[in-house]
């Protein structure tokens, strides 16, 4: 059942096991005030904590934008002291929420996607672009801190690119982001939604607690050494589940298997 007026203009959606997290702003490229990106986040833990969501997708109404991110207009008619500082109080860092979330993400990204847009898709696991995709982390030209951008995107790319996009603004184009892993695959914009949603069942279909044992250990396991990762023992226990049971059973039998989470 869709959450929009209550949530700043940003809406949940639950289908077949895929939470559909979407920007509906498109009037104004689906930009959102600073409470927005809060919103986005809250909703982003509420389908982790459902039982019945096995991936999460996120993306922005209209087609010409995934999200252009704060909206500007919007926070400057409120007085500048109203923006809030990146690492305080419940704003603190929407995106580092939902680059923590237990299951898989995805951003479905068509058109312009830009500042808190581009720390959005940043935050998120799999990345799949239209051909109409604009990407810019362009806090430069506005003045704007890009803490996030700062820290996840050279993680995400060479450090000597990310910087280029950070000190520049300008576009990432879509064959620099394939080239170096950051898009995982770019379709016609026509065609974009029919391919995340095939993505999103292949994995919805697949053990949750394997998905969610695989989002843990490589999350936790960032910047620690070989052997420190090694020995992390996080999210749940698959080797001792009924699902690995049905799992084995189902590939024996020759069947699709049914997992239940357990």
């Amino acid at each position: 059942m869709m959450q929009a007026a209550r949530d700043h203009g940003v809406e949940l959606d639950v289908q077949a096991g895929i939470a559909w997290i979407q920007i509906n702003r498109p009037d104004r490229m689906n930009a959102l005030e600073p409470e927005g990106f809060v919103a986005l986040a809250r909703l982003a833990e509420e389908a982790e904590a459902r039982d019945d969501v096995r991936a999460i997708v996120f993306s922005g109404a209209g087609g010409r934008a995934f999200s252009a991110g704060i909206d500007i207009k919007a926070v400057m008619a409120k007085g500048t002291a109203t923006f809030p500082a990146p690492m305080k109080g419940d704003a603190r860092n929407p995106f580092e929420r939902i680059l923590e979330i237990n299951k898989p993400t995805i951003a479905c990204i068509e058109g312009v996607c830009m500042g808190a847009g581009a720390d959005l898709a940043m935050a998120c696991d799999l990345r799949l672009v239209g051909d109409n995709l604009r990407f810019a982390c362009a806090e430069a030209k506005v003045g704007m801190g890009a803490h996030f951008a700062s820290i996840v995107l050279p993680r995400l790319v060479p450090r000597a690119l990310a910087l280029e996009l950070l000190y520049t603004g300008r576009p990432m184009t879509p064959a620099e982001g394939l080239a170096h892993g950051f898009f995982n695959s770019l379709h016609p914009a026509t065609a974009l939604r029919t391919a995340v949603r095939a993505l999103a069942e292949t994995i919805a279909a697949n053990a949750p607690l394997t998905l969610r044992r695989c989002k843990e250990a490589s999350t936790k396991s960032i910047g620690l050494p070989l052997a420190a990762a090694l020995r992390l023992n996080v999210g749940p226990d698959p080797y001792t589940s009924k699902d690995r049971i049905e799992g084995m059973t189902a590939f024996i039998e020759k069947r699709p298997p049914i997992f239940e989470g357990r």
